[in-house]
């Protein structure tokens, strides 16, 4: 059998392996330490923000941002539809009330969908938190979405998890709202194996979210604790895996922009069409369209016989059992990207010949479906 080709593998070499190499043989193993330091440095730079908080996860650094609001039942937590479960769990474990709201053809938020939203819920009297997407790496319009939350008085977060090295109108993922965060999953662009981001300008919130991923452990002698906090941060060894990654940001977003390339020219001739590119991307997944969800789970077990690895788009939060009975603002353009959306596989270490045998899938696919 042919090698297995992976959805979105790591783009590792030995970079990174004396990087960790480096951190281990320091003695810095635990989480804080001189790379954490520098990786945290690195990321202020990227996202043009004064400061970055390195943690576990993407998942942990919102779970930080939203207790330090101190969002609770009060709150009312206004999310994308079409997303990872991470970017409203931790709203709703806080006891906030999630309202969802529909993409547009892009996959990211309609903002007249989001305006009606932010309109109803300021009509409740109740706080107003709004959790932007940049989905598949795709970033929203930064100015558009503050202009709203400032009309109406939301607290504004980005989730740009999927979105490191992404821009928009010159400014970089990351940059937006009163924080953002990245993800270094395994998956992502750029990995530190697990691990994620905060990145703010704003001091307390900074200051804030390192303590509390800290155990919230006051500046004595002992262990003084005068709120609950979490063990989140991240490690001396992953930042030196993310520094590594880091210098080689280029090369990753030029392959991944080469996969989504070659793709779209292997689809000429078919019927096939993909999520429309939108300036600054990274690429960080390619999606295909197809006519109907039969056809994309068709496609689907057709790549996994032939040992390649694909997944569908997004399954929209307001589909999802968790958050039956939740308020939804449309849903069908998320709907349809969902039941007609394929994640090519687009690791940046895909070589020619891979590229030619998941094409040949594809038109082995289109041949068939006529």
């Amino acid at each position: 059998m042919n090698k297995r080709i992976f959805l979105s593998p790591p783009f590792i070499d030995k970079a990174e392996r004396s990087e960790v190499e480096l951190a281990f043989d320091s003695g810095y193993i635990a989480p804080c330490g001189p790379k954490v330091d520098a990786f945290e440095r690195a990321l202020a730079k990227l996202s043009t923000r004064k400061y970055a908080v390195a943690v576990s996860s993407a998942t942990a650094a919102l779970e930080l941002i939203l207790t330090h609001l101190k969002v609770d039942k009060s709150w009312i937590a206004i999310v994308p539809t079409l997303t990872f479960i991470a970017t409203v769990s931790s709203a709703y474990r806080l006891g906030a009330e999630p309202w969802f709201v529909d993409s547009d053809s892009s996959g990211n938020i309609d903002l007249a969908l989001l305006e009606k939203a932010l309109s109803d819920a300021v009509k409740t009297g109740r706080k107003i938190l709004f959790i932007a997407v940049d989905l598949y790496g795709r970033c929203n319009n930064y100015d558009e979405l503050a202009k709203l939350c400032r009309k109406y008085k939301a607290k504004f977060v980005c989730d740009s998890a999927e979105a490191v090295g992404a821009t928009i109108n010159a400014r970089p993922a990351g940059s937006a709202g009163l924080a953002s965060v990245y993800s270094f999953n395994g998956n992502k662009l750029i990995t530190t194996s697990g691990g994620g981001a905060i990145l703010t300008d704003d001091k307390k919130l900074a200051d804030h979210v390192k303590k509390l991923s800290q155990q919230s452990r006051e500046n004595v002698l002992w262990y003084e604790h005068k709120e609950i906090g979490y063990n989140f941060r991240m490690s001396n060894l992953l930042a030196a895996l993310g520094l590594a990654q880091l210098s080689k940001m280029g090369v990753i977003l030029k392959a991944k922009k080469h996969n989504r390339e070659f793709y779209i020219k292997s689809a000429e001739g078919t019927k096939f069409e993909f999520l429309p590119p939108i300036e600054g991307e990274n690429n960080w997944l390619t999606i295909m369209l197809l006519k109907n969800s039969r056809e994309r789970d068709s496609l689907i077990k057709l790549f996994e016989t032939e040992n390649i690895e694909t997944r569908p788009v997004w399954k929209p939060m307001h589909l999802q059992k968790v958050f039956n009975g939740c308020r939804v603002y449309g849903g069908k353009v998320s709907e349809n990207l969902f039941s007609r959306g394929i994640c090519l596989p687009s690791g940046a270490g895909l070589t020619d010949i891979d590229l030619k045998r998941i094409a040949k899938v594809i038109s082995k696919f289109a041949i068939s479906a006529k």
